[in-house]
């Protein structure tokens, strides 16, 4: 299995970055989370001067084999079909890429189609579509391997850009089983609470995922290793966003995590690195069930409220402009003594 080397951020900086933000014109501790933002990524950048350069969102796509179990109320074509519609700018990924100005990548995960070249999408297509665990792995773990290699191999090529903040997104039709499951595993966290709505289940939907997903538990044939339940109840895209972020929190970036999906992924990566964590800021506490759950397993404080569930990275830039303003706020904002402005506190 591919190995990172994620380090916990020397905290040498520390007391550096926590004067420099007390001695802001402002009384101590009223900007709030934005002061708290400041740090996390003045600790990451190693400097008291952070900065965001050349955001990027990253999409990876791929098809699940446990579609086939009528677990989505969306069929696997919509995975391919919504990929042409993000390469036309017709998504909700595209106006939030456009307002905040994140460069969009679109990597072709796994997807159960062939997409003509020259569109621009980054192919590392694994397999077409996973197999379904309801009945064997979903993947080998010699996939799994490639998976993680691959999503590297892409954070690589955009750090090469000067990129020092990323955010990731998904599109897979029935990923939301996906991530419910490695939830439960990873958890233990019962199984009812992992599971939700998906891409909009009714009731009588939510009760026939349920029954699918704890047949898929019982017919387990692995250890449940960490290893073993990525590989065997993952998505394409999934692990490959594993690798992505791990990728990532190696050469020091910022990492900004989108939904239910996206957040059991970073937990994926943290049941190997535990570090990466530091590296994370987490966009949004969506309206999936069992996102709420794993933030708090987490202990992650997200930064918006809004009830969303579209994936795609949206959450996570919807959130990004409140992370501008932290890195603003330490270097545009005068100290006490630049301001020549009382201490007031």
């Amino acid at each position: 299995m591919k190995v990172f080397q994620i380090r916990q951020p020397d905290e040498k900086i520390t007391t550096a970055l926590k004067h420099k933000i007390s001695n802001l014109t402002k009384p101590k501790g009223s900007l709030g989370v934005l002061e708290t933002l400041a740090e996390q990524i003045g600790l990451i950048q190693q400097t008291t001067s952070p900065s965001l350069c050349r955001p990027h969102n990253v999409i990876f796509a791929g098809d699940h084999g446990i579609v086939a179990e009528g677990v989505s109320l969306s069929p696997k074509e919509v995975t391919w079909q919504q990929i042409s519609n993000f390469l036309e700018g017709g998504a909700g990924i595209n106006f939030f890429c456009r307002q905040h100005g994140f460069q969009l990548q679109i990597v072709d995960a796994g997807v159960d189609f062939d997409f003509p070249e020259g569109k621009g999408i980054i192919d590392k297509k694994i397999r077409k579509s996973t197999r379904n665990y309801r009945h064997e792995a979903a993947m080998t773990r010699e996939e799994m391997h490639l998976c993680l290699e691959r999503g590297a191999e892409v954070v690589r090529e955009i750090a090469a850009t000067g990129c020092n903040v990323i955010s990731f997104g998904e599109m897979g039709i029935g990923n939301t089983s996906s991530s419910s499951l490695w939830m439960t595993c990873f958890t233990q966290i019962p199984l009812e609470k992992c599971i939700g709505a998906g891409s909009g289940l009714d009731t009588d939907g939510i009760r026939h995922k349920c029954t699918v997903l704890k047949d898929a538990l019982n017919n387990y044939t692995g250890d449940f290793s960490d290893e073993s339940v990525m590989a065997y109840f993952g998505g394409y895209e999934m692990v490959m966003a594993v690798g992505a972020m791990c990728q990532a929190a190696e050469l020091n970036m910022i990492l900004l995590i989108d939904g239910f999906i996206m957040t059991n992924c970073i937990l994926a990566a943290s049941r190997f690195y535990p570090d990466i964590l530091a590296y994370a800021i987490f966009g949004h506490c969506g309206d999936e069930a069992g996102h709420q759950l794993l933030l708090e397993r987490l202990k992650a404080r997200p930064l918006l409220h809004l009830d969303l569930r579209l994936g795609e990275g949206t959450g996570a830039i919807c959130a990004y402009p409140i992370v501008d303003s932290a890195v603003r706020m330490i270097n545009e904002m005068k100290t006490f003594e630049e301001g020549k402005v009382t201490k007031y506190f």
